[in-house]
Parts: C-alpha cells; structure tokens; sequence
C-alpha cells in the first residue's frame, strides 16, 4: 500500500516507478516501448479533463502531449486514462489502466 503521508504528485510517481520496474521487456518491442515512455513523462501536472456528458474532473497528466494524446492519472478512480487533446483540454476516450498500457494503445 502506497503510504498515505504521500501527495498526490508523490503516490503517482510511486506507482508509475513501480509499474516501470516491472514492465516486462522480453523484446526490442519492449524496450522501446519502455523507453518512449520513459521519455514522455513529465511531473504530474492538475489538469481538467473532460468526459462524455459534459462532465469534468481535476486529475493530474502524467506525460506530455504525444501528438494527439496524453496520459492522465484519474485519482477519484485509481488508474490511468488515455486523453486526446482538444480546444477544451483533456478528453478523456475510454482508454483505462495501467500507464505504459495507456500509452502504448496509440
């Protein structure tokens, strides 16, 4: 468990440290994959992203924009989402879970 003293900025750098340390790398695939996303991250950032419906929360982009995209830390959930930038900010496209798996999706 991610020790609850720790900011929000601090519990995403853990996990995605943590998801990183065991990301396997069983090809060249792999590693690059691991590696364009070693060099897409950025300090997690409050960002206001957007959702069907209209709805909005606060949540925290964990890597700059990789074209028309960008991962997100949805911290009311607990895991990760792939966003596509728009003129509104973030939208989040119903891509969920683990960083590395969000990032490599595009």
């Amino acid at each position: 468990m991610i020790g609850a003293d720790l900011s929000i900025p601090d519990r995403i750098k853990h996990l995605i440290e943590t998801e990183v340390a065991e990301f396997p790398i069983t090809s060249n695939v792999g590693f690059e994959t691991l590696a364009a996303f070693r060099s897409a991250l950025c300090e997690p950032e409050e960002v206001t992203v957007n959702f069907s419906g209209g709805l909005t929360q606060d949540c925290w982009a964990v890597t700059q924009p990789n074209g028309d995209y960008r991962v997100i830390y949805l911290p009311l959930a607990g895991y990760f989402s792939l966003c596509v930038e728009s003129v509104f900010g973030p939208l989040a496209i119903g891509v969920h879970g683990h960083a590395i798996g969000c990032f490599s999706s595009v």
